[in-house]
């Protein structure tokens, strides 16, 4: 019963707080985008400036070190628009694959048995969903309007 009641008052809290979410426009994923860069910069930043002091770095190492570290970025940033197009046909792979096994799986069970299967594997798609939005709403800071009260 008490897990009953609490699977209730988490939808219900779930429910409410996906209600309250507005829609972003282009504009707000630009300028989150933009706040992004900002605090990565700042944190690769402080990480050279931890690395300075606890290494004792002099300048001509930090600036080597900054240079590596933005020729690997740009590395990984090539990598990964290399690898876009290999992503897409893996996804399709990876349908194929799925409804390749339903296929089998429908030529195994009984009709019954097949629906329940069905039924269990979207349960357990719905409950990966949403503890993925749980986790994003938990990342996502508080706007509460008291940004200037300390």
């Amino acid at each position: 019963m008490k897990k009953l009641v609490l699977a209730i008052a988490f939808i219900g809290i779930g429910s409410f707080a996906m209600a309250q979410q507005t829609n972003t426009t282009q504009q707000d994923r630009q300028a989150r985008a933009v706040e992004m860069k900002q605090k990565m910069h700042q944190k690769q930043q402080e990480r050279l400036d931890k690395m300075q002091k606890d290494l004792n770095l002099n300048p001509s190492q930090v600036a080597q070190i900054k240079a590596l570290q933005d020729k690997r970025k740009e590395e990984m940033k090539a990598e990964f628009e290399k690898s876009k197009g290999d992503r897409q046909a893996k996804m399709q792979e990876m349908q194929a694959k799925r409804a390749q096994m339903d296929a089998d799986m429908k030529k195994i069970l009984s009709p019954e048995q097949y629906d329940k299967w069905q039924a269990d594997r979207q349960a357990k798609a719905d409950r990966m969903k949403m503890g993925m939005k749980e986790r994003r709403m938990m990342k996502k800071p508080m706007n509460t309007g008291n940004a200037d009260v300390n």
